[in-house]
């Protein structure tokens, strides 16, 4: 009697990937390493910023800030040897080491920032460039002193969205700033508005200047004027799919995430904030389902990082449940911390527009 062959074994189906089954372990090389300029603005230079004609200020800061880049063409003089050889202090380099871009909302003070990193005469690993949530988290993971040595060597040190509304953060980061000045490196900051404030939005170089204190000068501030290039003609933002839909997409879409909103927001506590880039590593999109409002402060803080390391990386967001603007509450829209909330929703509409293509694909339209 013959041995019957036996059937062949069914073929897995791909399955998404899931945010939630993810731990990743970060060593502290790979956080100084990111503090580059994001993906999104790898491009840019000062000669693709585009000036409003009805704006001066925008083509004066272009004017200033190479000039500025030009300024730092020379390396920090090293510091001098003391007793038992150890390295004694400089002195801190007179006038300016710093520049404030100060101004409203899209006026394109990242895109500023960030030529200013391209434009300086430096290998990368001798400048940085980070938002202020990034350096925070980067001392947390080193600690104080060993960041000083870190980036003491460095000839520029960019901040995007140096944060006003926690004192602690901004007190740690401001002593920070003052032993890498002494160390003769230059520095360069954008900030949010202290809430509460009137015309909060706008220009906040009093807040910036009045928050770090002993540094305010080694900063010159650089006004912007300008409107929100983002609300120029934006399309509306999308509203949720039906589940159904978001887990097609998701199974459809190589490299994809799929996760149950609420699980996430769980995980995110179970994640120190510092790896929630390498969380989101070659992700193609994230899908979520079951999106409703945050429950409470600390997850929201947690959920606007991980928006701003999709926004970073451009990965496009498809989500069912509620529409990205009801994410927060009006207690907290109307906190201390209304702009990072407002930031992040914004930031999670955009990338909801760039989840569109994916939908057409799976409908064969793409």
């Amino acid at each position: 009697m013959s041995t019957p062959t036996p059937s062949p074994a069914p073929i897995a189906e791909a399955r998404p990937l899931s945010l939630c089954a993810r731990e990743p372990r970060v060593p502290p090389e790979r956080l100084v390493a990111e503090l580059v300029p994001p993906p999104r603005f790898d491009a840019v230079r000062f000669s693709t910023y585009v000036p409003d004609p009805k704006q001066p200020s925008q083509s004066e800061a272009v004017r200033e800030l190479s000039a500025f880049a030009a300024s730092l063409g020379q390396a920090p003089a090293a510091a001098k040897r003391g007793w038992f050889g150890r390295k004694a202090r400089t002195e801190a380099p007179a006038g300016p080491r710093g520049v404030y871009l100060d101004g409203g909302y899209g006026v394109g003070k990242t895109h500023l920032l960030a030529s200013l990193w391209h434009a300086t005469d430096a290998p990368p690993e001798k400048k940085a460039f980070g938002t202020f949530v990034e350096l925070t988290n980067l001392v947390g993971a080193l600690g104080f002193q060993q960041t000083v040595a870190t980036l003491s060597g460095h000839r520029l040190l960019c901040i995007d969205e140096f944060e006003l509304d926690d004192p602690g953060d901004t007190v740690l980061v401001s002593s920070l700033l003052a032993r890498l000045v002494e160390a003769g490196v230059a520095l360069a900051a954008t900030s949010n508005t202290l809430p509460g404030k009137l015309g909060e939005g706008r220009f906040a170089a009093q807040d910036f200047l009045r928050e770090i204190q002993g540094l305010s000068a080694h900063f010159r501030a650089l006004r912007i004027d300008g409107d929100d290039y983002r609300h120029r003609g934006l399309p509306e933002a999308p509203t949720p799919f039906a589940e159904e839909r978001v887990v097609r997409v998701a199974e459809a879409t190589p490299g994809a995430s799929l996760d149950a909103f609420p699980a996430l927001l769980g995980h995110l506590a179970r994640v120190h904030p510092s790896r929630y880039g390498a969380l989101t590593d070659g992700l193609s999109a994230v899908c979520l389902t079951g999106v409703a409002p945050v429950p409470d402060q600390s997850t929201a803080l947690r959920l606007v990082v991980l928006a701003d390391r999709l926004y970073d990386r451009e990965v496009p967001v498809l989500a069912s449940g509620l529409p990205f603007d009801r994410l927060f509450s009006e207690e907290m829209l109307n906190g201390g911390y209304r702009k990072k909330y407002f930031r992040a929703i914004s930031r999670l509409t955009a990338l909801a527009r760039d989840a569109k293509p994916l939908v057409a694909a799976e409908d064969g339209e793409g």
